[in-house]
């Protein structure tokens, strides 16, 4: 039963100590140690402790850490500047075509040109934003 006791207390040094390295080695190595506890409070063979030990952590390294450094590590995209403006809807402030015109964008009036030769946007219509290039946002009218 001691060595039950001995996997157990790694097992769980190795789970706290993944907490200053934030890697899931250390995770995984716990969790194969307390696979390991169970194992020796079950037989009590030492063989069949290292075994279970090394299967156990050698799948979850190979099989859940991978899947959990995805989930965790990656985060959400977050848009931010002129990408997070794209999509949005402005207001024309005056007649916008491709040369150019004034849109109302985020409570802020930013220069704006149509995005197609020919395309016309009166005063007063609400469009979306489809490109944002240098200060001057590319737009479209809502239809």
């Amino acid at each position: 039963m001691t060595a039950a006791l001995i996997w157990l207390i790694i097992g769980v040094l190795l789970i706290v100590g993944e907490v200053l390295s934030g890697d899931f080695v250390l995770l995984m190595l716990g969790f194969g140690a307390l696979a390991a506890a169970g194992a020796d409070a079950l037989t009590g063979n030492l063989y069949i402790d290292v075994a279970v030990f090394a299967v156990a952590s050698g799948g979850l390294l190979l099989l859940a850490r991978p899947a959990l450094k995805r989930r965790f590590l990656a985060g959400p995209e977050i848009k931010t500047n002129s990408e997070a403006l794209v999509g949005s809807h402005a207001t024309t402030l005056s007649r916008v075509d491709v040369h150019g015109g004034q849109v109302r964008l985020a409570g802020d009036t930013w220069s704006a040109r149509a995005m197609a030769d020919g395309y016309v946007i009166d005063e007063g219509v609400q469009v979306t934003v489809v490109e944002i290039e240098g200060a001057t946002a590319v737009v479209a009218s809502e239809f």
